[in-house]
């Protein structure tokens, strides 16, 4: 036998093999008792508000984070607070050594001391001078008037000019240098309250309330100004989540959310959700993911929220009102469309439906909503449809209220 002929042989056999086994499924079906029931689970359709939510994961951000740092140089002489610690606005964290401030300020207060008695100086004489210059003047002013009468000569007249011009110079001079006196002293005042604020600087305190973490310095350590972070505070009440939408969802959302604050519900592991409200939605679109920037704020006044976390995220855009749903195992995929199997006087047949959506509670079943084909009350297979043929008798393996709205 050549290799063709074995391949036709080969093929032969394999059909027959095939006719045989669906004429045994024909046989089987068709020798199946007509007065049997089939087993099958059911559920009836319900009547309930249905939430339209937009799950994501979201991660958990503080709302104000600080890395604090010495506005000082200097030896670390106290840390003041516990690793770990909440602490409020103002609260004392570090003690900076202040020997070396403390003594520049105590030399800039002499020399202010010193620049203040030089401007009071300047000013006597300048009403010492002052005086002087008043009694040249009315001198001059005689001798002038006496010249002009002959009863002094020129010389003479010019000599009391000269001094009275004399004593008017030295005047401008005195009250130059009181000038002069004066800013010495607004400089040494303007150091010393600069050394002052130095001063406030080395008792380092909390600029947010927050939560501190560790202590990146302890006593004995020398830190520079603006250098070294000191520790970190995270506010931790109320915090943020930031999470992620597909951008389809945009329009939606800005309408919504228009009308008030949308509310967002987070789940940290097993604990319970926990309600938020939208208050940021970003300027951009990410073109590599195709979804926008969101972020919700929670009170977390339990700090169940920790920063860093990542958490399930319910967006809820809205709340459809009675609507009518059942297990969404129920629902079949036919040739044209879908359909579900509904059970009526023990006996079940297919119903095309009309699907909206599909929504899954917390721990509970997956729902379809019903747009059309269900009724409230109806009876629908959620388990054992493969044996079922139209209008073929049943039998329940449950009760018919095993599914319930929730």
């Amino acid at each position: 036998m050549n290799l063709r002929s074995s391949v036709g042989m080969i093929l032969l056999l394999t059909g027959a093999a095939l006719t045989v086994i669906s004429c045994a499924r024909v046989a089987a079906k068709t020798d199946t008792d007509p007065g049997a029931d089939t087993p099958v689970r059911v559920a009836r359709a319900a009547t309930q508000d249905v939430p339209l939510d937009i799950a994501a994961v979201g991660n958990v951000e503080a709302v104000n984070s600080v890395d604090v740092k010495s506005r000082v140089a200097g030896q670390v002489e106290r840390v003041a607070f516990a690793e770990g610690q909440n602490v409020a606005r103002g609260q004392l964290l570090f003690t900076v050594d202040p020997d070396a401030l403390e003594r520049q300020a105590t030399e800039q207060r002499a020399e202010l001391a010193r620049d203040a008695a030089m401007e009071e100086q300047a000013r006597a004489i300048v009403a010492r001078d002052t005086v002087s210059q008043k009694q040249s003047q009315s001198e001059a002013n005689v001798a002038v008037q006496l010249g002009k009468l002959g009863v002094l000569s020129g010389q003479q007249v010019d000599q009391q000019v000269t001094a009275r011009e004399t004593a008017t110079a030295g005047l401008r001079s005195d009250e130059a240098a009181v000038v002069a006196a004066e800013a010495a002293k607004k400089a040494d005042q303007a150091r010393l309250a600069e050394t002052q604020l130095q001063l406030g600087f080395t008792n380092v305190t909390a600029p947010i309330a927050g939560r501190a973490g560790a202590a990146m310095v302890k006593a004995g350590n020398v830190v520079r100004d603006n250098d070294t972070t000191l520790v970190t505070l995270m506010q931790l009440a109320p915090i943020d989540v930031t999470f992620g939408i597909p951008e389809q969802a945009l329009a939606e959302v800005q309408r919504l959310n228009a009308r008030g604050p949308l509310s967002v519900e987070a789940r940290s592991g097993g604990g319970f959700p926990l309600e938020g409200r939208l208050v940021f939605v970003d300027n951009t679109v990410d073109a590599q993911t195709g979804t926008i920037r969101l972020k919700a704020l929670f009170p977390n006044n339990d700090s169940a929220l920790w920063p860093g976390e990542f958490v399930q995220i319910r967006l809820r855009l809205r709340i459809d009102s009675a609507k009518t749903v059942i297990p969404n195992a129920a629902v079949e995929d036919g040739i044209e469309g879908k359909y579900v199997w509904v059970v009526r006087s023990g006996r079940a047949n297919m119903t095309p439906v009309s699907v909206d959506r599909t929504w899954a509670p917390e721990n509970a079943t997956e729902l379809a909503v019903m747009r059309s084909g269900i009724r409230p009350g109806d009876m629908v297979v959620t388990e054992g449809q493969l044996r079922l043929t139209p209008g073929a008798h049943v039998s329940l393996l449950n009760g018919t209220d095993a599914f319930s709205a929730r």
